[in-house]
């Protein structure tokens, strides 16, 4: 039985993409599978999504399903297997067609790339494995540079600008079509990437409504210096943050990425909404069975920061272990949340006029839960709201989240601390209540002599907000 707080996020690619890899996932602890729309066309991913649904009933779990928009991802075209760029050599990066790069020339899929780039700026390649300087640019078609860092340059890899202010949108041709197909899919989270102000989430925003009445919540990744300056108002218009560490480090020093990082989860936490610690989190483990004791301490790290989750990407999508380091994760999160060292700084009431008795329930269930060492707080909701809302106070209990809506189920299980149950019974509060105790029981979630919470709203078939606390003694 999982009772991990923090969710893993496993992203999805040819090493785990076959439907019973797939459920060997779910089994080792993976609670959000990550669609990376920069490596899948559309039939492939249809696919992949429909063996995740079928899964949930199977597993029984609520897996949450995350859509990665690219964004405005610049990268080069073909090259010639082998090809080894020299220090102090240069090369031409064109917009024109080549059909096969090599040492000399390079096609870049950026066409504004040379108006946007200026002598001397810095151009990295690889995760910045190859580090380029711009020489000369013709500001049309061509742009030399000189070789800083050497090494292989090999087929598709990403290009980072840290010192360039780029042209492109924040929502490109492929973002929209990859974003429509998201919403008809029913993905229960989108993520947008090298998002550099609220205008580029507010656009995603129109989008999604223009496209379904329902909820689809937005995680911002955050990768661009820009998106730093401006990370209040970003995150004030997204329903969540990512700390994508790869791209960041590389448009920033990369000393600077710890301090970010625990300024972004801290900020995150304090709106009341989840934040994902991504990239290279087990990075050894794409070739070994064990991690570095830096990786260990890094993620332990970022559970006692208190993040929603931790995401992993080359680890499953192309690594040789897969379920090893989902289950290594899962280890490393238990062994930090059942210590004093995992137990997160709670936050003060939300006091809002809107939800003035729910928010202050929540917070006094939360509050309490600690208190009495309570297993679990049960809430029904219609809307989810009692679940993100408990989730956000961090409390040492489980956060149980029983409603008929399979929808909000999915979107919820992305949250910290948050274990999700479909129920539709609501007959009346006593029985309910009854009810909802037996599922949590026979999922093993709490045991006989265990304190509950018990969170409803009264009278329970109205539906409406939740106002009524109740504390239980599981017999």
């Amino acid at each position: 039985m999982n009772l991990n707080k923090t969710k893993i996020v496993a992203t999805i690619g040819p090493a785990c993409s076959s439907r019973s890899m797939l459920s060997k996932l779910v089994s080792s602890g993976v609670d959000v599978f990550r669609i990376n729309f920069s490596h899948a066309t559309h039939v492939e991913v249809k696919k992949t999504i429909s063996h995740i649904k079928d899964l949930r009933q199977v597993h029984n779990k609520h897996v949450t399903i995350l859509g990665d928009l690219q964004g405005p991802k610049i990268r080069i075209g073909k090259v010639v297997g082998g090809c080894i760029l020299k220090k102090g050599s240069q090369v031409v990066f064109t917009t024109k067609l080549v059909e096969t790069g090599d040492s000399s020339v390079v096609q870049i899929g950026y066409n504004l790339f040379p108006k946007d780039v200026k002598k001397d700026e810095k151009v990295m390649v690889d995760d910045g494995k190859i580090i380029l300087k711009v020489v000369k640019t013709n500001r049309s078609d061509e742009v030399t540079l000189e070789v800083v860092q050497g090494g292989e340059l090999k087929s598709n890899k990403g290009v980072n600008l840290p010192n360039t202010k780029i042209s492109l949108p924040a929502l490109t041709e492929k973002d929209i079509l990859d974003a429509k197909f998201a919403i008809k899919n029913s993905f229960d989270w989108i993520a947008l990437s090298f998002v550099r102000s609220k205008n580029d989430v507010l656009m995603l925003r129109d989008l999604v409504q223009s496209e379904t009445k329902k909820s689809m919540p937005i995680i911002s990744k955050i990768e661009k210096p820009q998106a730093i300056d401006k990370l209040e108002s970003i995150l004030k218009v997204s329903d969540g943050l990512m700390v994508a560490r790869g791209d960041l480090g590389l448009e920033i020093p990369a000393e600077e990425v710890p301090i970010n990082q625990k300024i972004m989860v801290q900020m995150a936490k304090k709106a009341r909404k989840p934040i994902i610690v991504a990239t290279q989190m087990m990075e050894s483990m794409i070739e070994n069975l064990t991690p570095s004791r830096a990786e260990v301490n890094d993620v332990a790290n970022s559970v006692m920061d208190g993040a929603d989750c931790i995401m992993l990407s080359a680890e499953t999508s192309v690594g040789k272990y897969p379920c090893e380091v989902v289950r290594k994760i899962g280890k490393i999160i238990s062994s930090v949340e059942n210590t004093e060292f995992g137990l997160v700084k709670k936050r003060k009431i939300n006091i809002g006029k809107e939800r003035l008795i729910t928010n202050s329930i929540c917070y006094n269930a939360a509050m309490l839960a600690d208190g009495i060492n309570a297993s679990a707080i049960c809430t029904l909701t219609n809307s989810g709201y009692t679940g993100w809302e408990i989730s956000s106070y961090r409390p040492k209990s489980l956060v149980l989240v029983f409603t008929s809506n399979t929808r909000i189920l999915s979107q919820l299980n992305l949250l910290w601390g948050v274990k999700c149950i479909f129920y539709n019974n609501l007959e009346s509060t006593d029985k309910t209540v009854e009810e909802v105790n037996d599922l949590a029981q026979q999922r093993r979630y709490i045991k006989k002599g265990d304190f509950v919470i018990n969170l409803a709203a009264m009278p329970i078939k109205k539906k409406g907000q939740v106002n009524t606390l109740r504390i239980t003694e599981v017999e």
